[in-house]
């Protein structure tokens, strides 16, 4: 049987290995918050490649993420990331709505691949992004879900932007089609790699719309402990240098998306660490 400490590392391990920023920003925490943390990762990582694995059909995502959502309530048996999700939940107070929101969200990918306005699409990033952010507050120890939500989201969008190209090949366009239409973008610019001045203008409205919410959910941190509002800080501001490498780029995703150096990184983090 696996116990709650090797659950720990495995989901200790799978976030350093897998997660971008957040591996960075989750180390400014005390060791339980950071195994939390990790354990929230891990599930929503293990929705995202359900629902992202080309290999299984869309009956069989679906059904397998409905088992995720049974297990959620069921014996965590030898998974490291349930068993360490349930420890974390015994230790804090993680909204089980927010989980069940992540895999609503695994299950939209599953049928949804296009967005017909902003209101649609951010009703999409509540579920797989903003939930994290309320899924996480409980952790971090504030009752301030729409703050954690409305970072969640900026975050989502920011990652929407760097994606691109990846979620054309997996037959998204999470960019909302009345805003492709108003720019004079189509599909076809964005299978051809396009970088026009038409594309740029409206990855530029999509920019300014991340920076919104970001500046709304850096609202968040007055109600956090140092550590917790470094850790909150460090991804609010690793998330922004993407943004800013993309805007440098002149908004040309389409080569791949832009990678902040470890040295950069840690820069950053601990850039915030000493504001705090």
């Amino acid at each position: 049987m696996t116990t709650a400490e090797q659950a720990y590392e495995e989901v200790e391990r799978l976030t350093r290995e897998r997660a971008r920023n957040f591996s960075y920003g989750i180390r400014l925490l005390p060791k339980p918050k950071r195994r939390a943390i990790a354990a929230i990762y891990a599930f929503a990582r293990e929705v995202d490649d359900i629902a992202d694995n080309p290999g299984l059909s869309i009956v069989e995502k679906r059904s397998r993420l409905e088992a995720l959502r049974s297990s959620l309530d069921a014996s965590p048996g030898d998974s490291a990331m349930l068993v360490a999700l349930g420890d974390a939940r015994a230790r804090y107070p993680i909204r089980g709505e927010a989980l069940n929101a992540l895999i609503d969200g695994g299950l939209q990918d599953t049928e949804q691949a296009r967005y017909a306005d902003f209101d649609e699409l951010l009703g999409y990033t509540r579920k797989v992004a903003g939930a994290v952010g309320v899924a996480c507050i409980a952790v971090y120890g504030a009752d301030q879900p729409q703050r954690a939500e409305a970072l969640g989201t900026a975050l989502q969008l920011i990652n929407i932007m760097r994606d691109v190209d990846e979620d054309w090949s997996l037959g998204r366009v999470y960019i909302p089609q009345d805003e492709l239409a108003s720019f004079g973008v189509s599909e076809g610019d964005i299978a051809a790699g396009r970088c026009s001045s038409a594309w740029q203008a409206l990855m530029a409205y999509q920019a300014a719309r991340a920076r919104s919410y970001l500046q709304e959910g850096r609202t968040l941190l007055p109600y956090l402990d140092r550590r917790s509002a470094a850790c909150v800080a460090a991804f609010a501001n690793l998330y922004e240098a993407t943004l800013q490498r993309i805007e440098r780029a002149g908004f040309d995703v389409f080569g791949g998306p832009p990678r902040l150096s470890s040295l950069t990184k840690l820069r950053i983090v601990g850039a915030g660490l000493v504001l705090r």
